[in-house]
């Protein structure tokens, strides 16, 4: 029998499955907040309503929630991987969708959609599917830019960060070939928000 407090402990649940995530490759949760704050961006830019911009942006905190089913050892490596081992990272987005699936919690649901397609690519280079252009889920778009966004202008265990300018003309770079060249405009509009968010979000 479905209830109020099930539904909660079923969300409940799923967080704690993310964070989880998180700290295994290294992270605090503040990499969540700021995915979070980014797509809020993105979301304002781009004319979405508030609630639904709301909605992605809390359900693209779940977008590595499959990194539960990798061993810490490959989370954690550095250097290259060889092809066994980056076949088994990119599991990661289907091992995501299989743990958010069959939910009747929107919120869940557009999760699924983003765990599942997140590294998919504008120009078809990604994975786990291929899809391209506008096959690729506008939610799932959003998280892939904030994400690389927030991954290069942070330190993590295996690697060093670099500046948010030189982060900016990557990503400037790559519109249209590994993201929708219209997020990429407003992301190169909205840089100034996206470094208060980075701020604020360290502050804590």
């Amino acid at each position: 029998m479905y209830s109020l407090d099930s539904h909660r402990e079923l969300l409940d649940a799923v967080w704690r499955l993310a964070y989880i995530a998180e700290y295994r490759e290294g992270n605090n949760l503040s990499h969540l907040e700021r995915i979070k704050g980014y797509v809020q961006v993105l979301g304002r830019g781009i004319g979405l309503t508030q609630s639904e911009y709301q909605l992605i942006a809390t359900a693209c905190q779940l977008h590595d929630i499959g990194k539960v089913g990798l061993p810490e050892s490959l989370l954690l490596q550095q250097g290259q991987y060889s092809e066994t081992e980056l076949q088994k990272i990119k599991r990661h987005t289907i091992i995501g969708a299989e743990l958010l699936s069959n939910s009747t919690s929107p919120l869940l649901q557009a999760a699924e959609t983003i765990a599942l397609n997140h590294h998919e690519r504008w120009d078809g280079s990604g994975y786990p599917q291929g899809i391209s252009g506008e096959e690729i889920p506008l939610s799932a778009r959003m998280c892939a830019l904030a994400d690389v966004f927030d991954a290069l202008t942070t330190p993590r265990p295996y690697k060093k960060e670099i500046s948010p300018e030189d982060a900016s003309r990557l990503i400037s770079g790559a519109g249209g070939s590994l993201f929708d060249p219209q997020l990429v405009e407003v992301f190169g509009a909205e840089l100034p928000a996206f470094l208060k968010v980075k701020k604020t979000v360290e502050k804590r």
